[in-house]
């Protein structure tokens, strides 16, 4: 505890002295926060598409007028890009689980596998997204 720089110390409630807890300002910056950061926000956003799911599931409980119009609105554009964004969000998830699954097996856990692992979950969900759409496009199921 000695070895402590005095600005890095706080009093616990009890009185006793402890070193300050590192913060994200402290550390150097990693692949591996960044896949940690991203996974948090991908819930929250996920989140939103279950809501979108719900609505979608209420215009087709109010009957075929209410289904047409979300529809409709799913197809647009702007339907179209949260559609994309949902489906990014949906591959960032599938792979950060995946790396969560294979670092629970104990695996995945050296500096440079866990970068890897990272890099993937980072870097893979938007070109993943992008190839899902082509095969979309191509398949003619969705149109613009």
């Amino acid at each position: 505890m000695s070895n402590a720089p005095p600005d890095r110390i706080v009093i616990q409630p009890n009185g006793r002295p402890r070193p300050l807890s590192p913060h994200l300002q402290t550390w150097r910056w990693h692949i591996t926060m960044t896949a940690s950061i991203l996974f948090r926000f991908t819930i929250g956003a996920i989140s939103v598409g279950a809501l979108i799911g719900v609505a979608w599931l209420a215009a087709v409980a109010f009957g075929p007028a209410a289904y047409a119009s979300a529809l409709g609105l799913a197809g647009s554009w702007f339907g179209l890009i949260v559609g994309f964004g949902l489906t990014v969000v949906l591959f960032s998830l599938l792979l950060n689980g995946g790396r969560h699954l294979i670092n629970d097996t104990g695996r995945g856990l050296t500096i440079k596998s866990a970068d890897l692992l990272s890099n993937i979950a980072v870097y893979g969900p938007v070109p993943l997204a992008v190839l899902f759409f082509i095969a979309l496009f191509a398949s003619g199921r969705i149109s613009l």
